[in-house]
């Protein structure tokens, strides 16, 4: 099988997997290679996600590394064994490639939760809102490659799975434009937040001990918890986060946030009275 020229995060994730379950096994990529009966460069590149596995060897590999988690092995193979293409790919050249990684990893989450202290959520935003945001990016977009990024988040915003937002007041406060455009934003919100699939919290800015936890943070939880995903963004692109200390450091910042934050109810009654103030 040849080498992959481009490698996604997800296929990267998976060789990643597949590596802690060597580690902790104890094992070298040459023992395990000897064991499974095949090239050590053969471990390498499957562990760096550059070609793919079947089924067959990474349940062969999970004995090999006497994991007997059944549960995350099955997630491993269904890993292993997707086909097809994602919508997100029809994107591939335009956009940047880390648009395209999350997009991949909000279509395989069981469930996603954002916190955002300054801007509105990406899958909670209007067009108008999208325009105005990428309009505003340094170095200025083109026209096309602007249509392109707002084409790419409003299909984004399909996104099936629940989806719980933590929104600081001070992100429903901001203005990216003018004072119509933040009233047609907030009214959204309160939209969307009536779909079954999707849950919205304000953290008001008279509670008390709450401190930013700052880069906006998306939790993305995985079919078992070892395959949950952390990504954050930064100034200089998205990070990718998946260590089990990271993971439960994040768990924690989430729950911390989420005791901050206004009820359902209490929540889409404040947005009310800002659609009222704008």
């Amino acid at each position: 099988m040849p080498a992959r020229t481009i490698v996604t995060a997800r296929q990267q994730r998976l060789g990643a997997e597949l590596r802690k379950l060597r580690e902790r096994a104890g094992l070298t990529a040459r023992v395990a290679a000897q064991a499974a009966g095949i090239a050590e460069s053969k471990i390498s590149m499957t562990e760096a996600g550059r070609v793919g596995v079947s089924a067959e060897r990474v349940r062969h590999l999970a004995s090999q590394y006497a994991c007997d988690d059944t549960a995350l092995v099955d997630a491993l193979v269904a890993m292993a064994t997707e086909r097809g293409r994602g919508w997100w790919e029809e994107y591939r050249g335009q956009v940047p490639s880390g648009y395209l990684d999350l997009a991949e990893l909000e279509d395989h989450a069981a469930r996603l939760t954002n916190f955002e202290s300054v801007y509105i959520p990406g899958l909670l935003q209007t067009e108008e809102q999208l325009r105005a945001f990428f309009a505003s990016t340094v170095p200025k977009l083109s026209e096309e490659e602007l249509e392109l990024r707002v084409r790419f988040r409003l299909r984004r915003q399909r996104v099936p799975v629940p989806y719980v937002a933590v929104i600081h007041e001070a992100a429903l406060r901001i203005r990216t434009a003018d004072r119509i455009v933040a009233r047609n934003q907030l009214v959204h919100i309160l939209e969307q937040s009536e779909l079954p699939q999707v849950t919205v919290q304000v953290v008001p800015f008279d509670v008390d001990g709450f401190a930013d936890i700052g880069a906006p943070l998306l939790y993305a939880s995985g079919p078992v918890p070892q395959l949950d995903t952390v990504l954050l963004d930064t100034p200089h692109g998205s990070d990718f986060l998946d260590a089990e200390a990271q993971l439960h450091r994040y768990r924690a910042i989430l729950r911390r946030v989420e005791a901050s934050a206004l009820g359902v109810v209490e929540s889409r009654e404040l947005i009310h009275r800002l659609v009222q103030s704008t």
